[in-house]
């Protein structure tokens, strides 16, 4: 046996076959293929007809996108490049593959950005053992074929031909199979977009050159100022400063929102704290990345431009403008740009041995000192508190063991191993947690009344997957999200003598919102006079006094 052993290592050493890049480009347009677009011919099988007419479109769509990949690495592939792009390639599709594989996700622009932006605590949050098999047979063993192939170099005399020959072949290949399938195919796309989200690797080329370039613009150019005009006209005689909280949630949905009606009771301290709740608000993304610079810009959803989001200033900006103190406290992996400009405050690095636990904190860290920089502060102050909520698919370390009430718990970030109720009690002590936090921020305003003015909004940044329809964590393409991404929790609370009628606020809270009226709901709260303001679009304009 440890002959045989020795003489297949042996041969293996030996072993180092001489492929032409053109070949190669082959080689790997059908291991991407066959390997690396699993949910594409899974959503294609849904979609497609059945019996034989519905297995000749399936094969017929997988020699139309190994010949689209095939002329685009022909495109790049040459014996100097072939080698480390190829390796990138292995990477990024078997990486894509595992992920969309396992929570059923897209591979869009924002979906990169997420990738671009993420910090190594949520990636410690993805990783699991069952990696291990899939990394050494989709990364590992095509890397060790690619290392021990020999690069040909044939004169240019010989071979200068080849490729055009071999691109056009396989132009021709793409026409004659999609002929016969275009009835079916161009309605499917133009009805389905979001499919091509799944073609690995063309998903991810498009998606990091889209996002590479919108960074670049944003980057080399100043962000346009808005709101410069803004004013907080002077308070009247013994009106007391106001203090306003905005709370930013993180994955959480309203469908297991207690206040909304869910069958649990997961918001039992915010049920006895006299809130006005919003049942129906609609998120302005699907991602954090997309939907917190969304929701504090001026364009929002309604007139939603990624480049003039990114490169214009956030409402914050313009409450600063006017005069007061604006300060961000994170508890997350960043503001995304919204707080440029402003007083910013990384929670993480206070260590506090109570609340932290290695690099992470509960949200209650982000209470920690706030009462000290308020007393620091003499006029208005605005504070956003962005916390790091319920983001999966560690639910389970979300919150203290104190908040572990719904059992059994799905304790690991492998999602689908767990039975689908026992996700959702993780879950849903995550929300219990966050309904703690929020009411003690409550709490806290209650306690500084006799020197401020009070108000707090809490709204969640998007909402959350937990298995329905093979669907786990979110950044589904807005246009085909399921509801449980999009539609958020919301909830406001005013002091007496914030200036704002409850019981017309609750008449308000009725009718549908979105991430929207953040914008010009904090500006009318405030109290700030902007041309940028829009009092239809705010959602206490009716209510104050």
């Amino acid at each position: 046996m440890k002959a045989r052993l020795n003489a297949a290592l042996s041969a293996f050493n030996r072993w180092s076959p001489e492929v032409s890049t053109t070949r190669l480009a082959l080689y790997a347009s059908l291991f991407s293929s066959l390997l690396c677009n699993g949910s594409l011919w899974a959503t294609l099988q849904k979609q497609a007809v059945s019996g034989p007419a519905g297995w000749f479109f399936l094969t017929a769509m997988f020699f139309v996108v190994t010949a689209l990949q095939f002329i685009l690495l022909s495109v790049l592939v040459n014996r100097w490049t072939a080698k480390p792009l190829l390796a990138v390639m292995v990477f990024l599709s078997g990486a894509s593959a595992y992920f969309m594989a396992r929570f059923g996700i897209y591979i869009d622009a924002a979906m990169a950005q997420n990738f671009l932006e993420t910090d190594i605590r949520e990636v410690r949050d993805l990783l699991a053992f069952d990696m291990i098999p899939f990394i050494a047979f989709y990364i590992i063993v095509p890397w060790v074929l690619l290392w021990k192939i020999r690069i040909s170099r044939p004169p240019l005399r010989q071979c200068w031909y080849k490729r055009p020959l071999a691109i056009l072949a396989a132009v021709a290949v793409t026409v004659v199979a999609v002929l016969p399938i275009s009835k079916q195919l161009v309605p499917m796309m133009r009805e389905h977009k979001s499919i091509r989200y799944l073609i690995t690797p063309g998903n991810y080329t498009y998606a990091l050159i889209r996002v590479g370039l919108l960074k670049n613009q944003v980057m080399n150019r100043p962000r346009e100022v808005i709101g410069a005009d803004a004013v907080k006209p002077p308070r009247a005689d013994g009106q007391k400063p106001l203090l306003m909280v905005v709370v930013v949630g993180e994955t959480l949905r309203a469908a297991n929102w207690g206040l909304n009606g869910y069958a649990r009771q997961t918001t039992p301290e915010l049920a006895t704290r006299q809130v006005i709740n919003f049942p129906e608000v609609t998120s302005c993304g699907t991602n954090t990345a997309t939907s917190l610079p969304c929701m504090f810009s001026v364009y929002g959803r309604r007139h939603y431009d990624e480049d003039k989001i990114l490169g214009t200033e956030s409402v914050l900006n313009v409450l600063q403008h006017a005069g007061l103190r604006v300060l961000w406290r994170d508890n997350q992996s960043g503001c995304k740009g919204v707080c440029k400009g402003v007083e910013e405050q990384v929670m993480i690095t206070r260590k506090d041995p109570a609340l932290c636990h290695g690099d992470e904190c509960f949200d209650e860290i982000l209470l920690a000192g706030l009462d000290k920089e308020v007393a620091g502060t003499e006029g208005d102050m605005v504070v956003v508190l962005h916390q790091m909520g319920q983001h999966g698919p560690a639910y389970f370390q979300r919150y203290p063991d104190a908040f572990r009430r719904f059992t059994p718990t799905c304790d690991t970030t492998k999602l689908e191993t767990c039975e689908k109720p026992h996700i959702v009690n993780t879950y849903d002590n995550a929300v219990l947690y966050t309904d703690h936090v929020v009411a003690k921020t409550i709490d806290f305003l209650k306690s500084v009344e006799s020197t401020h003015r009070t108000a707090l909004l809490y709204v969640s940044d998007h909402g959350e997957s937990l298995g329905e329809n093979g669907m786990y964590l979110h950044s589904i393409p807005y246009s085909i999200a399921p509801d449980e991404q999009k539609h958020v929790p919301m909830v406001m609370w005013l002091s007496p003598d914030a200036g704002v009628n409850l019981s017309c606020l609750q008449q308000r809270a009725r009718q549908p919102a979105s991430h929207d009226n953040l914008f010009h709901t904090l500006l009318g709260v405030a109290g700030v006079k902007t041309s940028v303001y829009d009092a239809q679009m705010d959602l206490t304009a009716g209510c104050r006094q």
